[in-house]
């Protein structure tokens, strides 16, 4: 570690948090399932393969466009499971309160919840729920765990990348750390911006319906992105080429982007999942996406490359390359 103490760069799901895990959890708590480091960890139980996850909520503004720290804690916990190509079934919520909090938003978020798990056809089936003194914590924070069933003849990993597979996503990226920042400096632009959170299960049921060869699913959340594609790359031991050309990003997000100085490439999903796959079957898995509501505007965003192994490289619109290294500092913390 290059520094004694906790800063808020550790949460920022880039260079610092990689080191963080590395460095403090991975090297005390490690065995052969924590150390495929996916987004969720794959259990072989009572013959099945279960796929289990955690997480944590911190978001501020705990409201935002697009939804609220409540639907958000399901949608990312069902994400998680479903980028092992897992059945999501089961969840837990845990609620910490401080003194204080608002009744009525306190309902309005789990009314939220109630109803985003419903819609992603997962029960919350235990919780908890713990308040603390006035100024210990920041209104409400939740934690989630996940459990899940994975089909068989399903191996997605983000160490399965393989020279010549195409990347692919869903849509447009950066638009929930952007919501999320305009929301919190009160700043507001003539097209409205809006987080993605949203639940990815179904579209994923669809992928997999069309193709089990798929390599790498990955929900590119905190650390963008950029950050997502970098951890494929140096689990994979490949290289990744992207196309700034084809990426997709919206016009509010990407005048935003410009305006604030911040990359889009960077910034937080939580609706958006890339899609690692041979190229025969990517073309049938990109033609059935855009058949589904969360895939109206998937794309080809880049490659899979046999060199600079562990990298990843932008190919810009006038035609040079520049290395798109994994997130160093905190562009903006607490996006989820």
């Amino acid at each position: 570690m290059k520094t004694n103490q906790i800063t808020l760069d550790h949460g920022s799901g880039g260079e610092a948090s990689r080191e963080l895990v590395e460095s403090v959890f991975r090297s005390r708590l490690n065995n052969p399932i924590l150390d495929r480091m996916d987004d969720s960890a794959v259990l072989n139980l009572f013959d099945h393969r279960l796929a289990m996850t955690t997480d944590s909520y911190v978001v501020d503004p705990i409201f935002f466009p697009g939804g609220n720290i409540g639907s958000l804690s399901i949608h990312g916990t069902v994400n998680d499971l479903s980028m092992q190509g897992a059945k999501p079934l089961y969840l837990t919520l845990g609620l910490i309160l401080e003194e204080g909090f608002s009744l009525q938003d306190l309902e309005t978020i789990i009314d939220s919840a109630a109803k985003a798990s419903k819609e992603a056809g997962i029960e919350i089936v235990a919780g908890d729920t713990k308040v603390v003194p006035r100024g210990n914590a920041d209104k409400i924070f939740i934690n989630t765990a996940g459990i899940g069933i994975i089909p068989d003849g399903i191996d997605v990993s983000s160490g399965n990348a393989r020279p010549g597979d195409l990347v692919m996503i869903n849509g447009d990226i950066g638009d929930h750390g952007m919501a999320i920042l305009t929301t919190r400096e009160g700043l507001s632009f003539n097209s409205p911006l809006e987080s993605d959170s949203a639940f990815l299960n179904t579209l994923v049921d669809l992928i997999l319906s069309i193709s089990k060869k798929i390599h790498v699913l990955r929900d590119p959340t905190r650390g963008g992105v950029a950050t997502a594609l970098n951890e494929i790359a140096g689990q994979s031991r490949v290289g990744i080429q992207i196309f700034e050309a084809d990426l997709p990003i919206s016009k509010p997000a990407l005048a935003a982007s410009e305006i604030l100085g911040l990359d889009p490439l960077y910034l937080a999903n939580e609706g958006k999942c890339l899609i690692i796959a041979p190229p025969e079957e990517a073309r049938l898995i990109l033609s059935s996406m855009k058949e589904h509501p969360r895939g109206k505007k998937a794309c080809i965003i880049g490659e899979v490359t046999s060199d600079n192994a562990g990298k990843v490289l932008l190919k810009t619109r006038v035609g040079g390359n520049r290395i798109l290294a994994m997130l160093t500092g905190e562009q903006l913390p607490r996006i989820c």
